[in-house]
């Protein structure tokens, strides 16, 4: 209240202390007698009265553009902002502060000195241009500003606050933790960084031929197939694609807090899973796999992400900014039904399960090259969960996901090893 209370009060300190005095004078002079002090009681009224209307006929306005580099932070990553305000005064007004209006989800100083503002009669409006520094500080949209200026009268006594502009959107996504890379061992279903090339016979004479096609490439004809069929023939193109990979994020409510569903950042554990999940998915497009992001209902989180395209991974945890817990289906699925007949890796990120939940995972790690499972909450028990094919890993809210990801990409080494 205090500092609601300074913040509106229009006289600085040299002001405050200028109409304590005149108070203090006009009381005396009644009392005392004495005229002298009334007329300077007087005149520092005067004073006042007269800073407070040079900066009502100073009244500002202006625009205001911010650019935010990178333009979306993670959470723990720090961000540029740039301020471009111009400013509108019809008299020139003395230095001042500046503050740009941050939200819970972003931290830092936002504010500094302002220089003169000079007048705008001439037709040219003042610019003040700002840098500052924020870090990411919760998941979600985050609404930055107004800008304001505090400027002075010329004698410092009364101030005034502009507010500039309107607010800008700035998204904060999820933390992408760098994982490490996956075993050789997942190679058997696509492998690390692999494609799947369909040729018919051995070298380049056995290679399948068709008709000449306006575009293609003169180098390609296939001289041998040519001559026999008597018309222009080429080497049959090489068919390639990318090994797919399935990250599933379990949103059902009964798994994290209450506060999971109302709001990104509100629950820790679900921040957690976010962001392991964001983290699944840009290590294994990394690896060259076209990876899915779906929910336990099998609903699809994002388009699929095409395998090599790091940049496309990044936008798909901007995404996931917003990404809320939702209420439980009716079969408690803890992945779609569909898993079970997936052989590529799967990468599951849950909460806290129960004996049932368990028990329901065990068909998809049989298929499954790569199953494994991330489990955010305080206490979990994944022994059987490993007995029955998957690699589990515990990580607890706020805890180091890349180091829960190590632990369960070794229980593939320790197998191979025996």
């Amino acid at each position: 209240m205090r500092a609601r209370a300074r913040r509106f009060w229009p006289f600085t300190v040299r002001g405050t202390g200028a109409l304590l005095l005149a108070v203090a004078a006009f009381v005396i002079a009644q009392r005392a007698g004495i005229p002298e002090l009334l007329y300077f009681a007087t005149l520092l009224v005067a004073l006042l009265a007269a800073s407070a209307i040079a900066l009502l006929l100073t009244r500002g306005s202006g625009a205001v553009a911010r650019v935010v580099s990178p333009e979306v932070p993670e959470v723990g990553g720090s961000a540029t902002v740039t301020v471009r305000a111009g400013i509108h005064s019809a008299l020139p007004t003395a230095p001042g502060r500046w503050r740009d209006a941050l939200p819970s989800g972003l931290s830092g100083a936002a504010e500094g000195a302002s220089p003169t503002i000079s007048s705008s009669l001439s037709g040219s409006a003042s610019t003040i241009e700002v840098r500052y520094e924020v870090t990411g500080a919760a998941r979600g949209v985050h609404a930055v500003g107004p800008f304001e200026v505090t400027t002075t009268d010329p004698f410092g006594l009364v101030r005034r606050r502009i507010a500039l502009g309107r607010t800008t959107p700035v998204t904060v996504a999820p933390t992408v933790h760098d994982l490490a890379a996956l075993p050789g061992a997942s190679g058997e279903a696509g492998g690390s960084r692999q494609t799947t090339t369909l040729q018919i016979g051995q070298g380049a004479d056995n290679l399948v031929a068709r008709p000449y096609a306006p575009g293609d490439s003169m180098r390609r004809i296939h001289w041998r197939a040519t001559a026999h069929r008597d018309t222009l023939m080429v080497r049959q193109e090489e068919q390639e694609s990318s090994p797919a990979a399935t990250v599933v994020l379990d949103r059902a409510l009964s798994r994290w807090s209450p506060q999971a569903a109302h709001a990104p950042g509100g629950d820790a554990a679900f921040e957690t899973a976010v962001s392991a999940c964001v983290s699944a998915v840009a290590r294994l497009v990394h690896e060259g796999y076209t990876v899915d992001v779906v929910d336990s209902d099998g609903h699809l989180l994002a388009d699929p992400v095409e395998g090599g395209d790091d940049v496309d991974a990044r936008a798909t945890a901007a995404g996931f900014a917003s990404l809320r817990a939702r209420p439980d289906d009716a079969a408690r699925r803890v992945v779609p039904a569909t898993a079970a007949a997936l052989t590529g890796p799967v990468i599951v990120v849950t909460g806290a399960l129960d004996a049932d939940d368990r028990a329901g995972l065990g068909a998809v790690a049989q298929r499954s090259a790569l199953p494994v499972l991330l489990v955010v909450a305080e206490r979990a028990e994944l022994e059987r969960l490993r007995a029955g094919g998957w690699r589990a890993a515990q990580v607890l809210p706020g805890g180091d996901v890349a180091a829960a990801w190590d632990d369960a990409i070794e229980q593939g080494y320790a197998r191979v090893g025996r």
